[in-house]
């Protein structure tokens, strides 16, 4: 079962990991009012989930032959994907708006306020920082992440440490 279970391809475990990470921003945008307070905890613990979920997912999806550990098809696994779900929540910050921390929107669209003028307008460069520091942290977290889930899923975290007559894998 679990081998049928990754079977699938690049693009289709790219897809995924972007609409989990699609999935955990707009869960973002749900205001805090409409959970109940016992509930919220565990909302919160979800979109950190979400937000981490996506290179994992992706790399264990993904199959490859039994002496493919780390092609270049994984070393851009990461940087794909940080770019989709950097583009994503982009445009969900420009057409829907920016979630607040703990939920809910912060204000108007990014559209609205970059063409207002005033206490709520929003510069092109602020916009653009903000977008690039997004992304910055999407990039480094999910290429960390898929390299990490590889090596560990081909076996190369394991060590062998001698334990009397036998010996323990870990």
């Amino acid at each position: 079962m679990s081998r049928i279970f990754r079977r699938t391809t690049m693009r289709r475990a790219i897809i995924e990991g972007g609409v989990i990470y699609l999935a955990g921003v707009l869960l973002a945008l749900v205001p805090i009012g409409f959970w109940p307070a016992p509930v919220f905890p565990l909302v919160l613990v979800v979109r950190l989930a979400l937000w981490a979920l996506p290179p994992i997912w992706a790399a264990l999806r993904v199959v490859s032959t039994r002496r493919e550990k780390m092609s270049r098809r994984f070393w851009r696994l990461g940087p794909t994907l940080a770019l989709l779900c950097g583009l994503a929540n982009m445009l969900i910050a420009l057409f829907i708006g920016e979630a607040q921390p703990y939920g809910g929107l912060a204000g108007p669209a990014d559209i609205v306020r970059l063409t207002a003028h005033g206490a709520g307008a929003l510069s092109v460069g602020a916009f653009a920082l903000t977008m690039l520091a997004e992304f910055g942290l999407l990039l480094v977290y999910y290429t960390i992440a898929v390299i990490c889930t590889r090596l560990a899923n081909g076996g190369f975290l394991r060590f062998t440490m001698p334990a009397g007559n036998g010996r323990v894998t870990l």
